[in-house]
């Protein structure tokens, strides 16, 4: 089933150390099917770093869509990695 037009699935992980941040991306992540999407906020930083090239060494897409002064939104989407 294609999530084409539904809107993502959000995640608020600002103020979550690493690497719990990531683990609960990943956790939130397997729960959906592949081309679903997760809304991701985080920390800027070491968080935006890691979190970031986690996701896509397990083989997700990952767009920053949103970036301010102490955070960053991410597009995740899953690709069944």
């Amino acid at each position: 089933m294609s999530s084409h037009g539904q809107q993502p699935s959000e995640l608020d992980l600002r103020g979550t150390p690493c690497p719990v941040n990531f683990i609960r991306c990943r956790l939130a992540l397997e729960a959906l099917a592949p081309d679903q999407r997760l809304q991701v906020d985080l920390d800027r930083g070491e968080p935006e770093a890691m979190v970031i090239s986690g996701l896509r060494d397990a083989g997700h897409r990952v767009d920053v869509i949103a970036e301010e002064d102490n955070r960053v939104r991410l597009l995740v989407t899953c690709l069944g990695g």
